[in-house]
Order: C-alpha cells, then sequence, then structure tokens
C-alpha cells in the first residue's frame, strides 16, 4: 500500500532552549522536506508553531525565518495549514503569522448558560471575496466538522403546484377543498389543550397512508406517551413506525446548543429523507436572552426543507391572554399556511376553535370553524351562533 500520511513528532522542551547569537529554521526545512519528498505529499500541517517560537523574543528573526518558510512551502507546491494559539492583544500570541500567511481562520470556544458553542471566522482570505461573519461549528462522533451560516439560505426553491391532504376532510375544505400545497411550511398555534398536536397526528397519518415517510421531532413529549395519546383519538401511529414510515425522534431542548440541534435536524433528515417533517413545538426552545438566534434558527430549518421540498408543520404554544396571531419566535412571517386554535368558553362549557390567519397561493376560508377531538378522530363543524 502506498504511504499516504507521515506523522512526525518534533520534541522540544522549553527548558532546555537557551537564545544565544542568530539562528534560523533550516533544520526544520530539511526534515519537512524529507517528509513531503518521501510520499510526494500535497498538504502539510504544522501544530502547532507555538512550540516552535514561544521561548524565542526576537520577533524581526522569527518574522523573517516565518516568511522563508512559507515561501519555501509554496516552492514546493503544497497546500499548508499551521495552528498558532490566540494571543492577549492580537489573533496570534506572537503577533507574525496573520500577517505572513494568506488565509487566517480564527475558531473560538465559549460557554453560554452552561452550553459550549465553537465558532469560526474568516479574519483574511487573499484574493478572495469571502464572508466576515462569525459562524457557529460542530464537529460530530465522525470527525465530520459542519459549520452553521446563520443568514438564510437564497429564496429560489420551487414552489409546487402539488397539494396533500391535511388527513381531515373538513378542513382540507377550508384550505381551497384540496390541503396544503406540497413543500410548504405550516404553522399550528394555539394554547395549551387546544388540540395543535392532535391536527399534526391527522397530518402524519395521511402522509404515512400514502405511503410517504415522515419524521417527528418532539421536545415536550416522549415517542411512547405521542403513540398512546393518538390511539385515544382512532389514530395507530405505531403501525407506521413498525414499517419505517414513522420516524419519531425525542429530545429536550435545554439538552444542546440551538447550533447542535439544526445539525441534528439535518442529519436526520438527510439519513431519513421524508417527504413531511414535523416540530412539536418550537415554543419549547424560546428564551428572552436568545432571541435573535433561535429566530434564525427556525428560519434556516424553513429554508432548507423548502429547498429540499419537504413539507414542514410547525406547532407552536401560545401564553393564555397574548395577542394570538404572534409567536414567540416571529417565525409566522416564513409561514405559507397559517391555522390559529383557541379555546373559547360558551354556554358554560369551552369549546375549541380554529380559524387560518392566512395561507399563500390559494383561495382559503374566512370561517371559524368549531371542532371537536373524539374516539374517532377531529371533527369540524360550523360554529353555532347564539
Amino acid at each position: 500500500m502506498t504511504k499516504k500520511l507521515i506523522v512526525d513528532h518534533v520534541h522540544i522542551e522549553p527548558m532546555e532552549i537557551q537564545e544565544t547569537g542568530e539562528y534560523n529554521l533550516e533544520g526544520l526545512f530539511i526534515r519537512l522536506a524529507y517528509a513531503i519528498d518521501s510520499i510526494g505529499a500535497t498538504r502539510v500541517v504544522l501544530d502547532t508553531m507555538q512550540t516552535l517560537l514561544g521561548r524565542l523574543s526576537n520577533p524581526a528573526i522569527i518574522r523573517a525565518e516565518l516568511k522563508r518558510l512559507f515561501i519555501w512551502l509554496k516552492q514546493k507546491g503544497v497546500t499548508s495549514i499551521i495552528t498558532a494559539e490566540t494571543g492577549k492583544d492580537s489573533i496570534t500570541r506572537s503577533g507574525i503569522e496573520e500577517y505572513v500567511t494568506d488565509c487566517v481562520l480564527i475558531l473560538d470556544h465559549r460557554i453560554v448558560d452552561q452550553l459550549s458553542t465553537r465558532r469560526i471566522r474568516i479574519a483574511k482570505y487573499r484574493g478572495s471575496s469571502h464572508a466576515t461573519n462569525e459562524y457557529p461549528f460542530l464537529i460530530n462522533v465522525d470527525g465530520i466538522i459542519s459549520v452553521l451560516p446563520l443568514s438564510s439560505l437564497s429564496l429560489d426553491h420551487i414552489a409546487y403546484e402539488e397539494r396533500i391532504p391535511s388527513g381531515i376532510d373538513e378542513l382540507d375544505e377550508m384550505l381551497g377543498g384540496a390541503g396544503y400545497y406540497r413543500g410548504s411550511s405550516i404553522l399550528i398555534s394555539g394554547t395549551a389543550g387546544c388540540g395543535k398536536s392532535s391536527i399534526a397526528a391527522h397530518f402524519v397519518d395521511a402522509t404515512c397512508r400514502r405511503g410517504e415517510k415522515c419524521l417527528v421531532f418532539l421536545f415536550e413529549e416522549s415517542p411512547s406517551q405521542v403513540l398512546r395519546n393518538m390511539r385515544s383519538i382512532g389514530l395507530d401511529l405505531e403501525q407506521w413506525v413498525s414499517n419505517g414510515n414513522l420516524k419519531l425522534l425525542a429530545n429536550r431542548p435545554t439538552r444542546y446548543g440551538l447550533e447542535k440541534h439544526l445539525v441534528q435536524t439535518i442529519h436526520e433528515i438527510e439519513e431519513h429523507h421524508p417527504d413531511v417533517v414535523v416540530f412539536d413545538p418550537i415554543s419549547s426552545f424560546w428564551r428572552d436572552d436568545q432571541s435573535l438566534e433561535i429566530e434564525a434558527m427556525l428560519a434556516r430549518i424553513v429554508d432548507y426543507l423548502k429547498t429540499k421540498g419537504i413539507t414542514a408543520m410547525l406547532l407552536n404554544l401560545n401564553s393564555e391572554g397574548e395577542y394570538m396571531e404572534h409567536t414567540n419566535s416571529n417565525v409566522s412571517s416564513v409561514i405559507d399556511t397559517w391555522l390559529l386554535l383557541r379555546n373559547i368558553e360558551q354556554n358554560g362549557q369551552k369549546n375549541r376553535n380554529l380559524y387560518i390567519v392566512k395561507s399563500r397561493g390559494m383561495s382559503h376560508s374566512n370561517k371559524v370553524r368549531e371542532f371537536k377531538i373524539t374516539n374517532d378522530g377531529i371533527q369540524l363543524s360550523d360554529v353555532e351562533r347564539v
């Protein structure tokens, strides 16, 4: 087998170094030349230059030798990566490497509210029009690095004409008689106990009955609990789990940082290849001190699903007494269809109502419909006038 990698450990003991007179890196050049030529290397990594230069005090010589090193590496025709430790008042501790290199990447590791996040920024890249923002990145168990731009994707996704049923005939009638657009984003919001998860479960069941795949992200209930609860309204979702059409994934929002949730979501979507994705509920992520980050994450997810032609359903819990046509995450602006559910006290009882706030690209009902959750599922009816 042809050798493709050489790992050479250069032992340097700081206590053994004594600076005297002139010095250079000629010995390092000889050692590198042997390693490069022995396998025909095209990539070289020096980790870290700080170990080599940390005990030397003459910046003029250090700068001259580093510049000579980089010129020598270019003459050898290799692409080089050199790591360095962050300095107090400069990008690197010696404050020299960033000036003589072509590209500088700054890595940072922060802990906010006991959750750690790695971030990356391109400080410079000669000859290139590069992004200048700071981006979160993750390293998974397979060593794959995922960089997560906070800006949304370009708005060039396909708008599908195909319609897919909601799983509730009366709701399909309200949606122009044919249901949701494929590849659209759907928001179901309302207060606790108004039936958001039940409406989503009907959509999941209808998706699986068509032989399509559905992926559900749960943030407040376990998969077992959801399957049990849906059986009480006549929906056997367990059969779809068994045949592989439905996958339920449960995680507390506080288990990971937002960036890792985003990476895990994309990873599961690319592995499962679903036609429909449900998030129940997105309001579990909400925190006042992370409002912008949460909005960016949700917008990123919605954009990503649209580019894949995947229909997305997001559930949001509204607080009692707040303005109903509002979501904490402000995700409603990127949503195509918005269903609002609410509980209304009337004639000594609490009734559930539903209406469509908006549904882009279709003629939809403006009626408020009453609905009941029965042993045979959800039933919609006209509101009785008193």
